[in-house]
């Protein structure tokens, strides 16, 4: 795990850009309320609602996200191999991912442009899609890449292998390989473990498995898994956070390893993996101290 200071030394104020999901209502309220008092402590060097900008050389010091996870999912998308610091405004329903509410925004704002807070970086992969001696398709993820069976829906067999030599086969509706960020995401509803953010470590979970064996497998982030799916149908698809990468033929390779580039979050006081479970995902437990 990596931790930095932020923001980034030798500036007076810091540089942000401004990212919000199209078509919203709430982000472009909360845009408008939230921008004059961004721009009193910052330099905003652009302002995207259309995921658009090209951050190819930038070194602006943040990235705020107004919007649920999907638009932070989609910022990692954008930034690509040049992972700048994020800070998420939920204006979606969950907001896992995006934690802070724009009151609580409100409140944090000038502390954070003060300096002293931490970037934590998040592990993400990078999944590649091999037909022969070829790399077909590659992709940066944040969550996830998944092997999803579509229509005839029949069980597909599925064989992993791990550095190189055949670990399991598979017989399953479909094979999830999660990042510790991915873990409350598609893993989670398989029935996968919750991993802190800040591991380094990828979680394997196989969906609706034809067996009463099989299990969620924890390994190490510096594994290079590589899957082939031996009969796959026509809808028989790699997907990586949610969309489509490509579909998968008979006798591909899918390779899912640890990306060159990690996920930079802010980290604000007061938010952590624990209080996001409870508040977010409605995570059971008494939280009263019973010491004096």
């Amino acid at each position: 795990m990596k931790r930095t200071a932020w923001p980034r030394a030798g500036r007076d104020r810091p540089e942000v850009v401004l990212l919000g999901a199209p078509d919203r209502p709430r982000v472009a309220e909360e845009l408008g309320r939230l921008r004059p008092v961004i721009a009193s402590r910052a330099e905003i060097a652009a302002v995207d609602l259309e995921f658009g900008y090209d951050f190819t050389g930038k070194d602006h010091d943040l990235v705020i996200v107004l919007g649920g996870d999907g638009s932070i999912l989609q910022a990692a998308r954008q930034m690509g191999e040049n992972q700048l610091p994020v800070l998420g405004v939920n204006c979606g329903r969950l907001g896992f991912l995006a934690a802070l509410s724009p009151d609580a925004f409100l409140e944090v704002w000038p502390e954070v442009c003060c300096g002293g807070f931490e970037v934590v970086d998040h592990l993400m992969l990078r999944t590649s899609l091999l037909r022969g001696d070829r790399e077909v398709e590659s992709q940066l993820g944040l969550n996830e890449a998944a092997i999803l069976g579509g229509p005839p829906y029949n069980i597909l067999d599925i064989d992993m292998y791990v550095d190189g030599m055949l670990a399991t086969t598979y017989h399953c509706d479909g094979l999830i390989i999660s990042t510790p960020v991915g873990s409350t995401a598609h893993n989670m509803s398989a029935g996968g473990p919750i991993l802190r953010k800040d591991l380094q470590a990828f979680v394997v979970s196989p969906i609706s498995p034809h067996t009463l064996t099989y299990r969620s497998v924890v390994d190490m982030a510096d594994r290079e898994f590589e899957l082939t799916v031996a009969n796959p149908n026509e809808s028989t698809s790699v997907v990586v956070d949610g969309r489509v990468m490509s579909k998968i033929e008979f006798g591909d390779r899918v390779r899912v390893r640890r990306a060159d580039a990690s996920f930079r979050m802010l980290s604000v006081p007061g938010q952590n993996d624990y209080r996001t479970l409870r508040d977010k995902l409605n995570w059971g437990g008494n939280t009263l101290s019973t010491r004096a």
